[in-house]
């Protein structure tokens, strides 16, 4: 049944958001057309100036704005974790500009690296166009604060234009690492579970394959929030068993927090 249900979702994803067919969206209008009919009669019978035709039929069936996504949840989650921080200076890497990072430019300067272009000048956002798996030349030790949010799983799978590079997110970690001073904060997130390439959207990741290679690149993981059914969040604790659970279900958002260090560390997880 659990399969059926993936197959069904994977199938509605990809009409909607590749095609523009959102059949649940189509089905709530034609339940609101009676109501539209309804009450444009209603408030045409006391209203003698220039009326216009634009439906909005499915407006009633919406809550005032979508709290149950986990881009809310980690948008929130992390903009709090860097204002409560108050580094000297924070960079991002291709998360949402119309999420994460505006919320951060509310209340704070922010620098960016996107590989896709952003033309748009915004007060509070300083913007490069980088490719993030090739080292960025002249910024080694650049910031004490990273935040790469639902970003690193899209590397190297020509989404957005990046080159295809099967082990892309691997690069990106190294450039990012080199970019941090040490004792800097790295906050990553990325989809967790069974290990596996939904081509060419995303990269689903065993956690400890991004905290092995996290440990490789002096990056020693201190904190995981993790994000299950859009809004349910759990704070992890750091032990295998953990990770074990997170590696073999099918899909949640892993939060991790990563402090640079001097050294190598040897996670072995």
């Amino acid at each position: 049944m659990k399969k059926i249900v993936a197959v069904c979702y994977r199938i509605y994803w990809v009409l909607s958001a590749q095609f523009g067919i959102d059949l649940r969206q189509f089905g709530r209008s034609v339940r609101g057309l009676p109501r539209y009919i309804r009450d444009y009669f209603r408030f045409r019978s006391g209203y003698k100036g220039r009326l216009e035709i634009v439906p909005c039929l499915h407006d009633w069936y919406e809550e005032g704005g979508s709290t149950k996504t986990e881009y809310f949840w980690q948008d929130l989650l992390v903009a709090r974790k860097i204002f409560d921080a108050r580094p000297d200076r924070h960079v991002d890497i291709g998360s949402r500009v119309d999420g994460f990072v505006a919320h951060v430019a509310s209340f704070r300067e922010i620098e960016i690296f996107d590989v896709r272009p952003i033309d748009m000048r915004i007060p509070g956002i300083t913007i490069t166009q980088a490719d993030l798996m090739k080292p960025i030349e002249g910024k080694e030790e650049y910031c004490d604060s990273i935040s790469c949010l639902h970003a690193l799983e899209h590397f190297g799978l020509g989404r957005y234009n990046d080159p295809i590079h099967p082990k892309g997110f691997e690069c990106a970690i190294k450039s990012i690492a080199a970019l941090l001073k040490t004792d800097g904060v790295l906050y990553l997130s990325v989809p967790l579970g069974t290990p596996r390439v939904e081509f060419n959207a995303q990269h689903i990741f065993d956690p400890r394959t991004i905290v092995n290679i996290a440990a490789d690149n002096k990056l020693e993981m201190t904190a995981l929030t993790v994000i299950k059914d859009g809004n349910r969040i759990e704070e992890l604790t750091l032990v295998g068993k953990s990770l074990d659970r997170l590696a073999n279900q099918r899909y949640a958002l892993g939060i991790f927090e990563f402090n640079k260090t001097l050294r190598k560390n040897m996670a072995g997880i």
